[in-house]
């Protein structure tokens, strides 16, 4: 049954890791803008289980594109995607890299740039005035977005712990706007300001080496209120805390729910339910990204549907409605 518990709000900069390499204990809770120092999760102290991710998703009316830069310590994985919503039409290209010797990644969120360069992607990461500029190239793909950062905008921060060695810190950044321009096979698409968002995952931790986790977000407007959504499951369940939280015009509400997800894993494109006492949301996808990735120490298997949110969460006290908002639902599995 889903419940609702306490977490702390940090409101001061603080190491996710001491200096023997364990989890802070200090720095388990929850912040409004990133609070913590992750250079501790760099493979040098401990080398085997640390894992470390930028990803962006962006939203318009036409396309969903996605980046992905990641190191696993052992193998570094990078993707771009780009899904054409008028035509169905699909790309999705990957890159695996032994020793995480391709990917650049900064020690705390916005030290520096992260960058993949391979011989099928390439991706550049760059904070810039006012937002994070994302550029990529892979064949006959290039895309140059700006995911902007509006002034008091605030993201959802948290620690998972599961032990003192084994812990995630995750920032899930929601409703960016974006605009610029994607480029395939010549054909250059420009994103449609106001109505184009983007999404940031940011990774570091020191994971079990199996996992299965739920990830729902959304971006857009609702009336004349911009809302986001950021949904979390099951990886949460038992460790005090959850990533969980709805963003109205800028501003963070924390909710406190374990939530309850609902889903036909026999026909992934069937309507979804997430509810919790603070949330009811059906979900209704149009988009089943299928993956599966199966190496000698590394699997992932995922289903990512893109897809439209309505319903209702509370914000603080204020029940927010949602209705039509464009995001996803995902069900992964690694093996990592």
């Amino acid at each position: 049954m889903p419940r609702t518990i306490t977490e702390r709000e940090l409101t001061s900069p603080v190491a996710l890791v001491g200096a023997d390499g364990r989890l802070n204990p200090e720095a388990v809770g929850w912040t409004r803008t990133p609070m913590h120092d992750t250079s501790g999760i760099d493979g040098r102290r401990v080398w085997g289980r640390n894992k470390r991710w930028e990803y962006w998703a962006v939203t318009t009316p036409t396309h969903v594109i996605a980046l992905t830069v990641s190191s696993l310590d052992y193998a570094a994985v990078h993707a771009v995607l780009v899904h054409d919503r008028r035509t169905g039409a699909t790309i999705d290209r990957s890159a695996i890299a032994p020793l995480a010797s391709s990917a650049v990644l900064p020690a705390s969120l916005g030290d520096g740039p992260a960058r993949a360069v391979t011989k099928s992607v390439s991706i550049d990461l760059d904070e810039v005035d006012g937002g994070t500029r994302l550029r990529a190239t892979s064949g006959d793909v290039r895309l140059d977005v700006i995911a902007h950062r509006p002034a008091g905008h605030e993201s959802l921060g948290v620690v998972v712990p599961w032990s003192p060695t084994r812990f995630q810190y995750t920032v899930k950044d929601v409703a960016r706007p974006a605009s610029g321009w994607l480029e395939v096979a010549g054909d250059r698409i420009e994103l449609p300001t106001g109505e184009s968002w983007a999404v940031l995952d940011h990774g570091r931790g020191r994971w079990p080496y199996r996992m299965t986790w739920n990830w729902g977000a959304a971006s857009g407007r609702v009336g004349d209120r911009t809302i986001g959504l950021q949904l979390g499951g099951r990886w949460t369940d038992g460790t005090g805390s959850t990533e969980n939280a709805v963003l109205v015009d800028g501003r963070l509400h924390k909710i406190g729910d374990e939530l309850a997800w609902e889903y036909d894993e026999h026909d992934w494109l069937a309507p979804w339910r997430i509810h919790g006492a603070s949330v009811d949301l059906r979900f209704e996808p149009f988009w089943d990204r299928v993956s599966s990735t199966e190496l000698l120490v590394f699997g992932s298997h995922g289903h990512q549907c893109f897809g439209h949110y309505s319903g209702w969460v509370d914000a603080s006290g204020e029940r927010i409605p949602v209705d039509g908002l464009l995001g996803w639902a995902e069900d992964v599995r690694n093996r990592w």
